[in-house]
């Protein structure tokens, strides 16, 4: 049958999401992110496993980086279709990949000064992945959809999103495949004429980064109802999360402490959805009186235009956060704290003396001004670093948080002397009792299920767990790994 999927990306890894979906001459790629790991960013500079010109059509199932961020790269390269996505997810993606773009030509610039210095060459060419007029160039392409309306994106293929409760206009996609009957023998003279056959039909999901019930700010992810294939994340398919109620006693604890010993707290944020709802707990904390009137910077000039798009797409908020708008309060944002945009502003953050907070990108530590306050302040045993997003391994976040001595950082070699402290309660994705309880609203068996997005040994021990709870087949499948949607 001339319907598949090949796995393009995050398969027995958590970044780099995609996937190609062939329906006889169509082709449709889900995500197009970006590689975060260290040992994995040399698929960044390869070629498109399929030809960027033979692609009918982008969907997106979020903003974040590692499901968008190849996007200017697959333009430049000769793709010209549509990108279909949310409206929200829209407005985030044209920030998302232009301030991308231009970290890519900053590290570039800088990375050229040091080689030069050193009289050495780095791994990757001192160039740009992509430039700042390349992320231009994808603005015009992004065709925002409604939510729960079928869409024709490419001959065969009809695309449905539905909310993911992962961040702002995140989606789960389902399409509607359609593929033309095998070939058959030609009739001879004598034969009766026959009904022309039917098209073979198939579904298939994509849960994107599938979120969590009861979180702030989003409404809960929409039940899986039915679908012949389910491909599916994992990247905390092997553990619980601590429950979300004991985040703002767990803020308390280390805000206190800061006081205390006299530190800073640096917090490693992404600039979308993580920081706002982290602002979120801040500002009840404060207003409540349970935490130090501490300066608090925001310094990361993503996180405030995303924080723009916030107040743009409120419809999408859940009832809690609609009736505290209600009452006159703003969920992400409080008196005292300070935004700052522009470079000067940033660095005159390090002089500031005494305890504060910091919250700057990128959330594992790759790029970004977080690098920066990272060397200001991890040398040193009063302050604190708090790991509040997932860190994937090979990055510079999952290095720290693993307990590295030393950590090298814009070139430079620091010990990491300062406290190190995670918060899992702030997990965007299900952890394993939650992926599983949105398995068992599927009201049909799927033919099969594909685990995604989960490092190696936690992709293959989820999906050999599906299949014990469910009775359901399910693989994790590695990279470039074409199956047929029989």
């Amino acid at each position: 049958m001339p319907m598949s999927v090949t796995f393009l990306g995050a398969a027995q890894n958590v970044t780099g999401s995609s996937y190609a979906v062939d329906v006889d001459d169509s082709t449709v790629l889900v995500d197009c992110g970006l590689y975060q790991e260290r040992s994995l960013r040399n698929r960044n500079w390869a070629a498109f496993p399929v030809p960027p010109e033979r692609i009918k059509a982008v969907v997106l199932t979020h903003a974040h980086l590692d499901h968008c961020g190849l996007l200017p790269k697959l333009v430049r390269e000769g793709f010209g279709g549509k990108v279909y996505c949310t409206p929200a997810t829209a407005d985030i993606v044209k920030i998302i990949l232009l301030d991308s773009a231009k970290i890519q030509e900053e590290d570039a610039y800088n990375k050229s000064r040091r080689h030069a210095k050193e009289g050495r060459r780095g791994p990757y060419p001192d160039l740009p992945l992509y430039t700042i007029r390349d992320a231009e160039a994808v603005l015009p392409l992004l065709m925002p959809v409604a939510y729960g309306i079928p869409v024709p994106v490419a001959s065969g293929i009809k695309a449905s999103f539905f909310e993911a409760g992962h961040i702002l206009g995140s989606t789960m996609i389902k399409l509607d495949l359609s593929a033309a009957p095998a070939a058959m023998a030609a009739p001879t003279a004598m034969a009766a004429p026959t009904a022309m056959a039917a098209p073979v039909e198939r579904s298939i999901l994509f849960t994107g980064d599938l979120g969590r019930c009861n979180l702030p700010i989003l409404q809960d992810p929409t039940r899986c109802r039915s679908a012949d294939y389910v491909v599916m994340e994992s990247t905390y398919g092997d553990r619980l999360h601590e429950a979300t109620e004991d985040i703002p006693d767990a803020l308390v604890r280390i805000l206190n402490a800061a006081q205390q010993a006299g530190g800073k707290v640096v917090i490693p944020a992404f600039a979308v959805e993580r920081t706002q709802e982290l602002i979120y707990y801040l500002s009840i904390l404060f207003r409540a009186g349970k935490i130090p009137r501490l300066p608090v910077f925001l310094d990361s000039p993503m996180a405030i235009r995303i924080t723009e798009v916030f107040n743009r797409h409120r419809e999408l908020f859940d009832e809690e956060t609609k009736a505290l708008i209600g009452q006159g309060n703003v969920p992400y944002g409080f008196p005292g704290m300070t935004l700052t945009s522009d470079v000067k502003e940033s660095k005159a953050i390090n002089r500031v003396k005494g305890p504060a907070v910091i919250i700057a990108g990128s959330g594992m530590c790759n790029g970004g001004r977080i690098k920066h306050h990272l060397v200001n302040t991890i040398t040193r045993k009063e302050n604190t670093i708090l790991f509040v997003g997932y860190q994937a391994t090979g990055t510079l976040g999952r290095e720290i948080l693993d307990g590295a001595k030393k950590a090298r950082i814009l070139g430079q070699w620091y010990p990491v002397r300062a406290r190190i402290e995670q918060l899992h309660g702030f997990s965007a994705h299900a952890d394993q009792k939650e992926l599983l309880a949105w398995l068992k609203f599927c009201e049909q068996p799927p033919r099969r299920i594909f685990v995604t997005h989960g490092e190696a040994a936690t992709a293959v021990a989820f999906a050999a767990l599906v299949q014990a709870k469910t009775g359901w087949s399910a693989t994790a499948p590695v990279y470039n790994q074409r199956e047929t949607l029989s």
